[in-house]
C-alpha cells in the first residue's frame, strides 16, 4: 500500500527543477555555467520597499492579522486595479497569498471540481496543468502556433468548450513565449467566455514588462459580466524584485472570493506581515525603480534579438516576445542530427548537451509543452547574456 495520495501521484516532477540542479552540481565544481533559465529579476529589491519591512519589524508589526490580507494592503490593490486596469473592486474581493502560485491554487481549488475541464493555452507556464490536476480538474490543451506569434485564436478556445468545461487560464504577457494580447484580441476571447459562462483565471503576474509599444489591456476589464466571471492574478514577485519575498494577490467575485478567503483562514492563514508592509510601500511608491529595471529588459531584449537574428542562417530561430523577459528559441530544425554521437531527439536533449558541453543553462520547451523550443531568460547582465548566446552558437555550428 503506498502512502502516497492519488491526487499528488498525479503531478510531475518538476524538469525546470532538475535541470537547475544540474547547473548549480556544475557551478559547485567550478565550471563557469550561464543560466538562461532563472524566472527571476536579476535586480534587488528597491530601497524604499526594503525600509518599509524593517520599519515593520521596528515597530513591531510581527503578529498575526487577517487571512486575507491587511485591509491597508487590500486598499492599496484595489487602488492599483483602478489606476492600471480600470477595474473597480471592494477590498472584501482582495485576497493577499503567499506569492502568485499560491493564489493561482487558492483560486483552482475552490472552483475546480473533480472531472471539471481548464482549457490551458499552450505553451503555458509549467505550473498551470499540475495544479489544476492536483485538484481533481482536467486539463484541455490548445496550441498557438509560432506563426500566429503563440497566441490563441478566440475560435479555439470555442472549439475547445465542452459541457465539462469551466475555466479558461489566460496568461498575457506570457510565460514562457513573451506574446502580448492585444486589447481587440482580448476582448474576442471575452466574449466567447461570456457566452459559454465559463470563468477566467488571468494570470498577469508581468503586466508591466512590456516593449515595443504594446500596453496591456486586463480580461476582467472587457465588460460588467466579464469581471465577475474573472478570478485576476498578480503580485509583486515581478514588477518590484521580489520573488523571494512571497507576496501575491488575486481579486474576484464575491461569493469566490469568500470561499477563497475561508479556505485560506484555515491552510496558510495570513501572508507574513512586514513583507505585507513591504508591499504597500511598493504599490503606493515610486514608478522609477519600476521603469529602470523595464529600460534594462528592453536593451537586453533588443540585444538577444540582434545576435539571435544573426543565428538564423544556422538553423535557430525565434517569436519576437512583447513582454515578460522570455524569448522561445525554436530549435527543432536540428532534431535527428548529432552532436559527438548522440542524436539530438527533442527540446530535453537540447539543453541536457547545451549544460554538458557549452555550460549554458536554459528550460526545454517540452516543460511548457512545446518540444520545439527552449527558453531562455534575459533575467541576467548584458555581459553574461553575451557571452552565453556566444556560446550557444558556437555549440549549434558543430552540430552534424
Amino acid at each position: 500500500m503506498s502512502f502516497i495520495s492519488q491526487r499528488v501521484s498525479t503531478i510531475s516532477p518538476s524538469m525546470t527543477l532538475a535541470m537547475s540542479a544540474k547547473a548549480a552540481e556544475l557551478k559547485a565544481a567550478g565550471e563557469n555555467v550561464i543560466s538562461f533559465g532563472v524566472g527571476e529579476p536579476d535586480f534587488n529589491t528597491p530601497a524604499h520597499i526594503v525600509q518599509a519591512a524593517k520599519d515593520a519589524l521596528d515597530k513591531g508589526y510581527t503578529k498575526y492579522v487577517a487571512a486575507a490580507g491587511l485591509p491597508a494592503l487590500k486598499k492599496a490593490v484595489c487602488n492599483k486595479f483602478i489606476k492600471d486596469n480600470g477595474l473597480d473592486y471592494d477590498p472584501s474581493q482582495v485576497i493577499i497569498t503567499n506569492g502568485g502560485k499560491h493564489a493561482i491554487f487558492n483560486a483552482l481549488f475552490a472552483t475546480i471540481d473533480p472531472g471539471d475541464e481548464v482549457i490551458i493555452p499552450a505553451p503555458y507556464w509549467l505550473t498551470y496543468p499540475e495544479v489544476v490536476k492536483c485538484v481533481g480538474g482536467v486539463p484541455v490543451y490548445i496550441y498557438a502556433s509560432r506563426e500566429a506569434g503563440f497566441k490563441v485564436r478566440a475560435a479555439q478556445i470555442e472549439g475547445a468548450i465542452t459541457p465539462r468545461t469551466k475555466m479558461l487560464i489566460f496568461n498575457s504577457p506570457n510565460n514562457p513565449t513573451g506574446a502580448v494580447y492585444s486589447e481587440k484580441e482580448i476582448r474576442k476571447i471575452a466574449n466567447v467566455c461570456e457566452k459559454h459562462n465559463i470563468l477566467v483565471l488571468a494570470d498577469e503576474i508581468y503586466e508591466k514588462l512590456i516593449y515595443g509599444g504594446e500596453k496591456h489591456f486586463s480580461i476582467a476589464a472587457a465588460s460588467p459580466k466579464m469581471r465577475d466571471l474573472t478570478i485576476t492574478v498578480n503580485g509583486v514577485s515581478k514588477t518590484y524584485a521580489m520573488t523571494g519575498w512571497r507576496l501575491g494577490y488575486l481579486a474576484a467575485e464575491r461569493s469566490i472570493a469568500k470561499a477563497i478567503a475561508s479556505f485560506q483562514s484555515h491552510s496558510t492563514s495570513n501572508v507574513n506581515t512586514m513583507t505585507q508592509y513591504a508591499a504597500i510601500a511598493a504599490l503606493d511608491g515610486p514608478a522609477e525603480p519600476i521603469d529602470a529595471m523595464v529600460k534594462a529588459f528592453g536593451d537586453r531584449r533588443r540585444r538577444m534579438m540582434e545576435l539571435l537574428d544573426g543565428m538564423k542562417p544556422l538553423g535557430l530561430d525565434y517569436v519576437e516576445p512583447n513582454g515578460a523577459f522570455y524569448v522561445m528559441l525554436l530549435c527543432d530544425k536540428f532534431y535527428g542530427m548529432s552532436y559527438e554521437g548522440r542524436t539530438i531527439n527533442g527540446s530535453m536533449d537540447m539543453a541536457e548537451m547545451l549544460l554538458t558541453h557549452a555550460k549554458v543553462a536554459l528550460t526545454p520547451g517540452i516543460c511548457f509543452g512545446d518540444d520545439d523550443c527552449v527558453r531562455l531568460s534575459y533575467a541576467l547582465s548584458m555581459e553574461e547574456m553575451e557571452e552565453g548566446l556566444r556560446r550557444i552558437e558556437a555549440f549549434v555550428r558543430t552540430i552534424k
